[in-house]
């Protein structure tokens, strides 16, 4: 029998740009007496891997183009956190009030192009968090760091809490993605019955961050760091950007 635990791992502090995520995450693990295995899966939030990497912006620093400040006013945003958006993203796909739809520079659709206001500081209103600059990347320096602290390759992914098409409410989804497979393909093999099948692949790491994030939250829960053990996925040098679709196979772009 396939048993599959899901765990947080409590305690981390608030972080701050500069802090060793990879040493507090060890140090945490080891205070509630939990000892990495081959197979598991570290989820992280990208938003206290966005502090760590100094991603918080000062809105009073940033001054808006003219096309942001045209874009606040058709969507009843602030203009300086439009210039934001725009900064970080490859073009503007759908826009209404309160929300601009954009192909993120990373390569994935998403919302205000990932940045948020919420749980940034108590430091006043003025203060944004941008996603990670290369989540890939973020998420395999984790990983490294952890293998020499712990002496266990466990595989990291960095999640996202993203909008989907025709569906209400967000999920996690894996922004980042380390030392598993990310995407799965199965076609061509058989299914139950020996059918072979055409259209299956798997969204791997995306399944993965949306069951963490039952545990870490979009609110004030305060776990950022899950555990999942069990599913012992494969070893691979997979990447979240494996996950993006094409533009010119994206139906809702």
């Amino acid at each position: 029998m396939t048993r599959v635990t899901i765990e947080s791992i409590a305690g981390l502090p608030l972080i701050s740009a500069g802090d060793d995520l990879a040493a507090l995450i060890a140090h945490g693990a080891t205070a509630a007496e939990i000892t990495f295995e081959a197979g598991d899966v570290l989820v992280i939030t990208s938003k206290i891997v966005s502090k760590a990497e100094g991603r918080r912006v000062d809105l009073r620093t940033v001054t808006p183009s003219a096309r942001a400040i045209e874009l606040a006013a058709q969507t009843d945003k602030d203009p300086r956190e439009v210039e934001l958006v725009l900064r970080e993203s490859a073009e503007v796909s759908r826009m209404r009030r309160g929300a601009i739809l954009v192909r993120h520079k990373l390569g994935f659709t998403s919302a205000n192009a990932g940045i948020d206001r919420s749980n940034v500081g108590a430091d006043g209103e003025d203060w944004v968090l941008l996603l990670p600059a290369d989540p890939d990347d973020s998420a395999q320096r984790i990983r490294e760091s952890l293998r020499a602290l712990t002496g266990v390759g466990v595989g990291v992914i960095l999640s996202d809490t993203h909008g989907r098409p025709h569906r209400r409410g967000n999920v996690g989804v894996a922004i980042g993605v380390a030392g598993i497979t990310a995407w799965l393909d199965l076609r061509g093999t058989p299914d139950l019955f020996g059918r072979t099948l055409q259209h299956t692949d798997i969204g791997l790491a995306d399944e993965i961050a949306a069951a963490a994030d039952l545990l870490s939250g979009q609110a004030a829960e305060g776990l950022p760091v899950t555990l999942v053990r069990g599913l012992n996925p494969p070893e691979s040098d997979g990447r979240a950007a494996d996950l993006y679709r094409p533009p010119d196979t994206d139906l809702y772009r």
